[in-house]
């Protein structure tokens, strides 16, 4: 993995106006960018895509927004599961706008957790809005330590539900978004640095008045370079460490 290299470890790159050329340019910046899908469907057309890719790794997800109207893709997507080491987006939203699918989103996480547990090193980036005691209950429950590796997607819980987190062996994946007021800072700073990505979220977060690229991830690592005190060029180092370390390498 080259020193140089950034990690934007969560991207919606098939929701961008030309998928081809978003990855592309991931490619060519030399940017390693897990692109995450939110139906299983999606799935084949982003294997396809990325499959020969250098920087590129998919992820099949079912998102838990979509899970009211999808939550029969659940058999397609473990149906899927053998042709990847990657699960994403998944988990849990206890939004408002989501709420009264809570009890479906559990079923169909909790089916998805069992699955990884199964079939064993996974890595899973999971959305935990307004639901971080409950994701990490399930992940408790049915993802023992070591049977996989949850990466929690900008984590928007309590300290000590971070911690709880790091003792279930949970890595966080950050974006510069996370780190623009003193509450998030707070939190942000209190993520152990052996278990911290990096993320855009993109297209759902913006660079100025576009929505972010890959390539922008820079930002995230400038963000915890200030907030940990450390050189940038360091952090970068440090997050290209931890996803060494994550996958085994």
């Amino acid at each position: 993995m080259p020193d140089t290299a950034l990690v934007d470890f969560h991207c919606h790159l098939d929701l961008y106006p030309d998928f081809e050329a978003a990855v592309a340019a991931c490619e060519r910046e030399g940017v390693y960018t897990l692109t995450v899908t939110t139906t299983p469907k999606a799935w084949s057309r982003n294997h396809a895509v990325t499959s020969k890719t250098k920087y590129v790794r998919a992820a099949l997800g079912l998102h838990p927004q979509l899970v009211g109207e999808r939550a029969s893709e659940i058999a397609l997507w473990e149906a899927l599961l053998p042709s990847t080491r990657y699960v994403g987006e998944v988990g849990l939203d206890a939004g408002p706008r989501f709420y009264k699918t809570f009890d479906a989103q559990q079923r169909v996480f909790e089916r998805v957790l069992l699955a990884c547990a199964a079939a064993g090193n996974k890595i899973l980036t999971i959305h935990s809005v307004r639901a971080a005691r409950q994701v990490l209950d399930m992940i408790e429950e049915h993802l023992p330590r070591g049977a996989g590796t949850p990466v929690l997607h900008w984590f928007t819980g309590t300290v000590a539900e971070a911690r709880r987190a790091t003792e279930l062996g949970c890595y966080f994946s950050v974006n510069a978004a996370m780190m623009t007021d003193e509450k998030r800072r707070a939190l942000v700073a209190a993520l152990p640095v052996d278990r911290l990505l990096t993320e855009t979220d993109g297209p759902f977060t913006k660079k100025g008045e576009r929505p972010s690229a890959p390539v922008n991830v820079i930002d995230a690592v400038f963000g915890l370079a200030e907030l940990l005190n450390v050189p940038p060029v360091e952090m970068a180092r440090m997050i290209r460490a931890n996803l060494r370390r994550m996958l085994g390498e």
